[in-house]
């Protein structure tokens, strides 16, 4: 059994969060509307610290819930268990957030399974209600319940994707990664790096996010970016945190690593 923490996080304080558009203003404006957002975007391009900024923006506690094909509905509602005076309820992330007024986020609610997600509909129509059938409780959202849910589309196939019945009930936001000027900038702050290197680093991601024909299932993300960026700081040799942050977490094909390190070799060699 996979048991979810219920503990709500803490955003750091002054998280930052390079806004890319409008996204800030539209979350906001869903928020005050009680409207469910949904987050499109590939891995590693700050969806996750997007949240986070906007939990600590909206001033309301975050509960965060990686999804898996594990994940069971009573993961997120809360079950019976048993202690030492007998069996008690204990209220899952999602119910904590419901009865609070917290922000509850779903991670790649795709990998989750089907009869999961059932249980957010009445909660992203404008009943905001969530039975729960083990304590027959009928619970009435906070005002200041929100529910965000994300995927990364390009893990979208025929066995996995939200149902339209699902995904009509949310404001779709669209992430990618940012561009040239803004990712110098993200690097730079999150990782202390100097200017002209995180410029060099992101001329390189660029380069390989162009590379196809490998088989490689995701392109050198912004998060990773940093990874390498933070190691070069600390005295990692340029290629080494390259080939440990921009290459291995990539691939396991001897043939793409080779091409991998050949586009970072071009760039730091």
């Amino acid at each position: 059994m996979h048991i979810v923490s219920d503990t709500a996080e803490t955003a750091p304080a002054g998280s930052f969060y390079h806004a890319l558009g409008d996204e800030v203003a539209l979350f906001g404006h869903a928020a005050a509307e009680r409207l469910p957002v949904l987050i499109k975007g590939p891995t590693g391009c700050g969806k996750t610290r997007f949240v986070q900024h906007m939990a600590e923006r909206l001033e309301r506690p975050l509960y965060t819930v990686a999804c898996h094909d594990d994940l069971t509905a009573g993961d997120l509602v809360g079950r019976h268990l048993l202690g030492s005076e007998g069996t008690y309820w204990q209220d899952g992330p999602l119910t904590r957030a419901v009865r609070e007024g917290g922000i509850c986020y779903l991670d790649e609610i795709i990998e989750a399974r089907k009869d999961t997600t059932v249980v957010l509909h009445p909660l992203a129509d404008d009943r905001r209600v969530l039975p729960l059938d083990a304590t027959g409780e009928l619970i009435e959202a906070h005002p200041d319940f929100l529910l965000v849910v994300s995927y990364n589309p390009g893990y979208r196939n025929l066995m996995k994707g939200l149902k339209p019945s699902t995904r009509q009930r949310f404001v779709a936001l669209s992430f990618g990664y940012p561009d040239a000027a803004a990712e110098r900038q993200i690097v730079a702050r999150e990782s202390g790096i100097d200017a002209a290197r995180a410029e060099q680093l992101v001329r390189l991601a660029t380069d390989l996010r162009r590379l196809d024909g490998h088989d490689l299932e995701e392109a050198a993300s912004t998060r990773l970016l940093v990874h390498a960026a933070r190691l070069i700081t600390r005295g990692v040799a340029p290629l080494a945190a390259c080939r440990a942050c921009l290459a291995e977490p990539l691939s396991d094909e001897p043939a793409a690593l080779e091409a991998l390190m050949d586009v970072v070799g071009a760039h730091l060699g």
